[in-house]
């Protein structure tokens, strides 16, 4: 019996081809796998994918062990997670210092961080992770950064404004470029095949030195429209609360607070959602049951929203309060 596969299956057989690791093969397997219509024509071809997918997913493991020895593994945790990248000594171990309880070793050398350094920033009321990496400009980095550069939810490309800026960014670009990954843009909505798309947030540091205001215009003008940026000084500490709003905004997320009938609501541990997020989602992400269950929800903010009943359709924003009745 012919298989019959849509044209949606090579199309998904081509990227499992042009993928470089185990990763980014188990995706295209699994998707071609989900694609494929399941008949008498299609078993043997399901179970030899099967068969590639267990097999590819020893391989992924392996890596994933080797990373988590090198010390190239960090757990995600809080509202969301940030790796800062860069060139050497453009201070990304102060910035992480200046917004966190982390103390990792500063020096005006080279390469001071050989290993991945985690720290939480507090944001109002959540927290942030900020992941601190070893220089981007050396190969074997770059390969033992790809799993967690992929599984970041924003990539922040710290510069040193007084220096050329424009060189470093490029140079920056590259280095994730060939660790497969890709600005998320405006103007970009799909990344080359098996390379993946990722939020990143400029971040221009030194800007107390001699030079660094020319040197942030000229970022500005080049990068400007195309990325968020923010500029600071991690060691005099300046501009800080800047950064913490602009990790926030690039991050894409609302804080949604929730309250059971009869009682507060709860400010201290809001539901980290999505932008454009619905009443729904917000219920699906408290219980895998719970949206199901949900009967009708009041929602206080929103604009026009002021203790009115919403449809499970309606668009949340940052700050809203949500009422749910199941």
């Amino acid at each position: 019996m012919p298989a019959n596969l849509p044209p949606q299956y090579f199309a998904a057989e081509k990227r499992y081809r042009s993928a470089k690791d185990p990763e980014e093969k188990i995706e295209a397997l699994e998707a071609m796998l989900a694609i494929m219509p399941r008949h008498k024509g299609t078993d043997k071809l399901h179970a030899g994918l099967r068969r590639k997918i267990a097999k590819l997913s020893q391989e992924a493991e392996k890596k994933y062990a080797t990373a988590r020895r090198a010390g190239f593994y960090i757990r995600r945790e809080g509202a969301g997670q940030v790796v800062l990248v860069g060139q050497a000594n453009v201070g990304k171990s102060q910035l992480l210092a200046a917004v966190t309880e982390a103390t990792p070793e500063i020096g005006a050398y080279p390469f001071t961080t050989q290993t991945l350094i985690p720290g939480m920033m507090k944001f109002e009321n959540i927290q942030i992770q900020l992941v601190d990496t070893p220089p981007i400009g050396r190969r074997n980095v770059r390969i033992l950064l790809s799993n967690t550069l992929r599984n970041a939810d924003l990539i922040a490309l710290v510069i040193d404004l007084s220096m050329e800026p424009i060189s470093q960014v490029e140079a920056t670009l590259q280095g994730l470029e060939e660790a497969r990954i890709e600005p998320l843009m405006d103007n970009v909505r799909e990344a080359t095949p098996g390379s993946y798309l990722k939020k990143m947030l400029i971040v221009g540091n030194k800007n107390d030195l001699e030079g660094s205001s020319d040197n942030w215009r000229k970022l500005n003008s080049q990068y400007g429209v195309l990325l968020p940026m923010v500029s600071i000084s991690a060691k005099g500490e300046s501009s800080l609360e800047e950064l913490r709003e602009a990790v926030y905004e690039a991050l894409d997320i609302i804080r949604v607070h929730t309250k059971t009938p009869g009682s507060k609501a709860e400010f201290t541990e809001p539901v980290i959602l999505k932008k454009g997020s619905t009443i729904e989602d917000a219920a699906e992400s408290i219980h895998k049951d719970f949206k199901s269950k949900l009967k009708y929800a009041v929602v206080w903010g929103s604009g026009k929203y002021d203790g009115q009943r919403a449809s499970r359709e309606h668009i949340l924003q940052d700050g809203d309060i949500v009422e749910f009745h199941v």
